[in-house]
């Protein structure tokens, strides 16, 4: 099977109407544990609906995906309906609606990331796992995902491992990650701390603390600072907050508005020009 085969052919977890795969109810001791942890998220917000996107994530993290049972959880604890949760979940990409492995693996194609070989990369690893982008291998290890932007693009071309950071890729360095990954190795991207499971991320992503060391002393690398480096090396700096523009009291404010709405009388018309209506006197 040729590369473009691969990028062409259809997606057979595309999915049907939505978000209608698994299951459709909790158990019993299932609901209480996530009532818990949904009680602590609603409390952060003076508005309960506002916590709808943490709440997402949490039963992300319970199922790997979004289920008919995580929507009607969601509805629940905020008073939502089903439609109304669900038109929410759809919009973002980062709720998935098919089930997804211990590793979301998504390679940008986007333009830069393009130019750099992203595209490479991707066909890559659709020939080295033996599946096309959308599909999960049969170990349930890795997802593999077709990304348009990573908002990376100073490190193009750039993969992401369940939210996390693989600058600068090859082929082959992409087919060593996925090999590791897929083999049970610790895996570290290039920025942030050693990867945990999808469902480990969602989890985090809804709120809960990080406990993986080092995972909150991520810092911008050189490629990110260029500008302000160059910038400093030339005596550049920032001007002072309102140094730009003098203050302008309310009196000179409502005289400058007065000036800018005034109009000139209009000219008469000659006898050449028609009238805007397009009438002669």
């Amino acid at each position: 099977m040729t590369a473009v085969e691969l990028r062409l052919g259809p997606r057979p977890d595309e999915p049907g109407p939505p978000i209608s795969r698994g299951p459709q109810s909790y158990s019993v001791d299932v609901v209480e544990r996530l009532t818990r942890d949904a009680a602590q998220i609603i409390g952060r917000y003076p508005q309960p609906r506002s916590a709808l996107l943490p709440l997402l994530h949490l039963v992300q993290a319970e199922d790997g995906y979004l289920t008919p049972a995580g929507i009607a959880f969601c509805g629940e604890r905020l008073g939502l309906s089903a439609a109304e949760v669900t038109a929410v979940a759809t919009f973002y990409s980062m709720y998935r609606r098919t089930p997804t492995g211990d590793y979301l693996v998504g390679v940008c194609t986007n333009t830069l990331c393009a130019v750099m070989g992203g595209d490479a990369i991707l066909d890559a690893l659709q020939q080295h796992l033996g599946l096309h982008a959308g599909q999960t291998t049969a170990d349930g290890r890795v997802t593999l995902e077709h990304v348009e932007c990573n908002a990376a693009c100073d490190y193009a071309p750039v993969m992401m491992v369940n939210w996390e950071f693989f600058d600068d890729q090859t082929p082959d360095s992409a087919r060593d990650v996925v090999d590791a990954l897929r083999d049970g190795r610790p895996v570290t991207p290039t920025r942030g701390a050693t990867l945990c499971t999808f469902r480990e991320t969602a989890r985090i992503l809804a709120g809960f603390p990080d406990q993986r060391p080092g995972a909150n002393d991520t810092l911008p690398g050189a490629a990110t600072l260029a500008g302000l480096t160059v910038a400093r090396e030339h005596g550049m700096t920032a001007p002072e907050p309102g140094a730009a523009t003098a203050a302008v009291d309310a009196p000179d404010q409502e005289k400058m508005a007065a000036e800018a709405v005034r109009e000139e009388p209009a000219p008469a018309p000659s006898a050449d020009v028609p009238p805007r209506n397009g009438s002669r006197p």
